[in-house]
């Protein structure tokens, strides 16, 4: 029996209740809940459905939890059900119902954990959006790694997602980006505004291959083949590194296009008519302090320039436009400035900011090598690049390293830890479970052992301690896949994993599963194969939600 299962079973005792007492049927809910307790000496699960609907009826919560525990006991697969505190049902599963749920997780199989809990809702999620003017730092793979495990999140709960790339090919970090590569070209060194590292001298050296006659331009022609070219070259690096460690946008948004297709003056219009919109000392500003930012913000400058705020606004009206409800935006620790002035604009273009626009802040990462923090790229020269974490640890280590920690935490990655092969390597200790799983299967199949048509299956064997342990920990999945992804917090599933692969421990070191020797197969032993492969399924469920392999050997 599964939670939703056994949630359906505690309202079906409630409607009993309610028409056995003559009370008010509309008072009860279309759906509920049950939850592990927090001591496993309490049961299996816990309800608080008594306390909701106490006052709601008039009725007591322990009288009512009375009636409760009384109707639910008769339900088939309830072992018992004891009343705590002031009317918590904490409720014991029998053997058979609770082991039911390994074939119906083997059954499932990818579909296992998936929901419906975010159906409805059409979601834009924007992360990385890193200027085309170097490679992806260390700081931006962290929003790879936890953007790209979120959007999968989101999708298995029934999220209409669009992840998209913001790719920024506009503005004056652009027009330093080809004063750069023209210096390296002329053999000059860089402009004291400009960018540094081997890369450049690459570029540079790429863009005169291809366009050869760009040595003879003047230095104005120049730089605007070195801007157009370079940004090709540099973004076409970006989208290929960024493919290698798995994640790829839906769409990938020019900011060049909105000036182009005039999107900036439409949004300049658009605010102007919601009378947020004031002309200050030959400026357009966006007064914004209406709705809580520290002060006003330029749109337009008096020189008749469009400031990055302008072309945020144009963009977030754009996302708006293409029907997505609401808009969420990871953006580095150094843009936690940004929260207020979003907030004020969506509320500008008269969009409730706490519904439509979400801005999540992810802090700083380091990584470490003999406990000292590495502070450069061989390439870059400056910062830690993606090629350096994916070098340092590989792409299944660093991704798992990234999205294992709430993304407004700063995190240290130590080389040491997350290439060593120990269980105490967070990684390594949730892959070996998916290998041993699938070990065990190649070594049931040589000895004849199967788990057999699914009609013969015996769950009330799954009798033992650690068995029913493993059957928790793998009823909780979905509940942990849609938490993780309503709360935007992939790290969750990361620890969750790790339980469960403690858990499967503890059942591999108490539980044997194969025969030994002439032993004959029995049913505990199909019983046994059977939780084996629905904790598989778990494990490669779950990492891939965050982008990571569940290898059948390591």
């Amino acid at each position: 029996m599964t939670p939703a299962e056994l949630a359906e079973v505690v309202l079906a005792a409630a409607h009993a209740v309610f028409e056995d007492r003559g009370l008010d049927r509309s008072a009860l809910p279309a759906q509920t809940a049950v939850e592990r307790p927090r001591n496993p000496d309490h049961g299996d699960y816990a309800s608080t459905l008594a306390l909701q609907l106490s006052k709601k009826v008039g009725v007591p919560p322990r009288e009512l939890a009375t009636a409760l525990a009384e109707q639910l006991g008769r339900a088939a697969g309830v072992k018992s059900v004891e009343i705590a505190g002031p009317g918590f049902l904490n409720i014991r599963l029998d053997a058979a119902a609770a082991g039911q749920l390994a074939k119906v997780i083997v059954e499932a199989g990818p579909e296992y954990g998936r929901s419906d809990a975010l159906a409805g809702q059409k979601i834009n999620l924007e992360f990385v959006s890193a200027n085309p003017t170097g490679p992806v730092h260390i700081g931006g793979v962290r929003w790879a790694a936890v953007g790209d495990a979120l959007s999968r999140l989101l999708r298995a709960t029934g999220a209409d997602v669009g992840t998209e790339y913001y790719f920024n090919d506009a503005g004056s970090q652009i027009d330093r980006f080809a004063r750069s590569l023209l210096a390296a070209a002329k053999g000059e060194p860089a402009p004291e505004d400009g960018y540094g590292g081997a890369y450049i001298a690459e570029i540079a050296t790429e863009v005169v291959r291809r366009r050869p006659e760009v040595r003879d331009l003047a230095d104005a022609e120049a730089q605007e083949v070195f801007r157009v070219e370079g940004v090709q070259l540099m973004f076409a690096e970006i989208k290929s590194s960024l493919r290698d460690f798995g994640v790829e946008f839906d769409t990938y948004f020019n900011e060049k296009d909105l000036h182009e297709r005039g999107e900036l003056d439409q949004a300049l219009e658009r605010l102007r008519g919601q009378g947020h919109l004031y002309e200050s000392e030959g400026a357009t500003w966006l007064r914004t302090t209406d709705f809580g930012d520290d002060k006003d913000r330029v749109l337009r400058k008096s020189n008749g320039e469009w400031t990055y705020f302008a072309a945020d606004c144009a963009y977030y009206l754009d996302k708006r436009e293409r029907g997505f409800e609401r808009v969420v935006i990871m953006l580095g620790a150094d843009h936690h400035g940004y929260l207020g002035r979003m907030k004020a604009m969506a509320a500008c273009f008269g969009d409730d900011p706490d519904r439509n626009l979400e801005i999540l802040i992810g802090q700083l990462v380091n990584l470490l090598r003999d406990g000292a923090p590495v502070r450069m790229s061989k390439r870059a020269g400056t910062v830690v690049t993606l090629e350096d974490l994916v070098d340092a640890i590989g792409v299944d280590a660093a991704r798992y390293a990234l999205a294992r920690y709430s993304s407004d935490s700063p995190i240290d990655i130590d080389v040491e830890l997350w290439t060593r092969a120990t269980r105490d390597n967070p990684v390594y200790y949730v892959q070996y479970v998916a290998a041993r799983t699938a070990s065990v299967g190649r070594n049931a199949a040589e000895v004849g052992l199967t788990r057999g048509d699914a009609a013969d299956f015996r769950p009330e064997l799954l009798a033992h301690e650690k068995e029913n342990e493993l059957l928790k920990e793998l009823a909780a999945f979905p509940s942990v896949v849609a938490g993780a992804a309503e709360l935007r917090a992939p790290h969750r599933l990361s620890h969750y994993l790790e339980d469960l692969a403690q858990a499967y421990h503890r059942f591999y070191d108490n539980c044997r599963i194969l025969p030994r020797g002439d032993e004959e197969v029995t049913d505990l032993h199909r019983a046994r194969l059977w939780l084996n492969d629905a904790t598989r399924v778990v494990i490669a469920n779950g990492l891939r939600l965050l982008g990571v392999s569940a290898p059948e050997r390591m």
